[in-house]
């Protein structure tokens, strides 16, 4: 049988509010991550590797800086009709923006018609996680269901956070009901301390896509939401599938990053996340190159670290440092530092995340800060030492007690 035609559609007009200040100026799935990343990069990543090549990025919300890095980073060969593109909110179906997920697809329902394929596959564009779909929409066309639901492994006490599926008891791999952040949900029969938590990935047959999303646009009763209001109508109807992540077998992986899903929805989650990479074994690898992750940094220069003085090294430890950053006799320690950041003489940077272009001036410290793009640190300045004083001065403390300047602001050594 001949592969299906397949079109990913990829949901990125999330605004992100939990990630305030990160995403003032820039959708959620824009915020770097990693150093050289952007959060959309491992959903296009993931969709690119499984063999699909013709991709549409829905974008809503403060989209430029997205717009941009997928316009000038994701390029594919035209000569066969591969294409990744952005697509804005476009008021094609009346005066109104994207009002939730399932609306965005039913606003550009042009794109299905234009490509016409066999599946739709939809994700999301703001997780870190590596996931072959080929074997999802593999499952989906022997399934003979009209849609597949992603559903991760996660502890019960947790269920409370999630949309869970509880497998039908007859076939488990179609769902016998979806329930929307439960207090009583129990586990999975193979696994009682666990639920099935929906990833917001999923596989449609595009007939009964285009079908669903149609009719909840004429229900003013609804969310309009993907999760919250077409996959419980194909539940009820018993013609959702079920694929269960565990089984996902992704070249290259190891037994303790298989199956790595994480969802950075706030800052110390994200925080949390970037720190993580840079521990001598990291749950997520980025350096598995039998499954890549693809981004636009090239033709940078390489990171250099000058002056070799007693009391003037210019070094990093347990740190991830891009290219294009000079550490200029100061010292980086468990950082990760983006391109084109530079960090001068007897400065200390530790336990931090810098975004592009941040420069740390002499004798400054940072410490346990997420510093945004272009923030400049004035020479003997400080940022991170004391939480009440950052406060102050107008930056956001997490609730972990992580600091975070936002775009452009400059730190002063007061």
């Amino acid at each position: 049988m001949a592969a299906p035609r397949v079109l990913a559609i990829v949901l990125a007009g999330g605004e992100g509010k939990r990630l305030m200040p990160l995403t003032m100026d820039r959708a959620k799935p824009a915020v770097t991550f990693g150093g050289i990343y952007r959060l959309i990069d491992f959903a296009l990543s993931n969709i690119v590797n499984s063999g699909y090549l013709r991709i549409v990025a829905l974008t809503q919300y403060k989209s430029h800086s997205l717009n941009r890095h997928i316009s000038t980073t994701w390029r594919m060969s035209t000569l066969l009709g591969n294409y990744v593109t952005p697509v804005p909110a476009q008021q094609r179906r009346g005066k109104n923006w994207f009002l939730g997920s399932a609306d965005a697809i039913y606003q550009s329902l042009n794109l299905i018609d234009d490509e016409r394929p066999d599946v739709v596959v939809i994700v999301g564009a703001d997780n870190i996680y590596r996931m072959d779909f080929s074997q999802m929409v593999q499952q989906h066309m022997d399934s003979g269901l009209p849609l597949t639901v992603a559903g991760i492994r996660q502890p019960l006490e947790e269920a409370d956070q999630f949309g869970v599926i509880q497998p039908d008891k007859h076939d488990p791999q179609r769902i016998g009901e979806f329930l929307e952040k439960p207090t009583d949900a129990v586990g999975i029969p193979d696994s009682p301390h666990e639920v099935l938590a929906s990833m917001g990935n999923y596989v449609f047959d595009t007939a009964a896509l285009v079908d669903a999303v149609t009719n909840d646009a004429a229900d003013s009763s609804s969310s309009h939401d993907m999760g919250g209001s077409i996959v419980p109508r194909f539940v009820e109807a018993g013609l959702a599938g079920l694929y269960d992540f565990t089984f996902n077998d992704v070249p290259g992986s190891t037994d303790r990053d298989r199956n790595y899903w994480r969802d950075v929805g706030t800052v110390d989650a994200y925080y949390d996340a970037t720190l993580d990479l840079i521990s001598v074994n990291p749950v997520f690898n980025l350096y598995n190159d039998l499954w890549p992750l693809h981004t636009g940094y090239t033709g940078l220069a390489p990171a250099k670290f000058v002056h070799s003085e007693e009391r003037r090294l210019g070094h990093a430890l347990d740190s991830l440092i891009s290219p294009g950053v000079i550490v200029s006799g100061g010292e980086v320690n468990h950082s990760v530092v983006s391109p084109f950041c530079r960090v001068n003489s007897w400065s200390t940077v530790h336990e931090s995340v810098l975004f592009d272009g941040v420069e740390v001036g002499r004798n400054a410290t940072v410490r346990k800060a997420i510093l945004d793009k272009h923030v400049i640190v004035e020479p003997g300045a400080q940022v991170g030492m004391n939480e009440e004083h950052d406060r102050a001065r107008g930056y956001w403390v997490t609730p972990g007690g992580v600091t975070v300047v936002p775009k452009g602001w400059v730190v002063r050594g007061d």
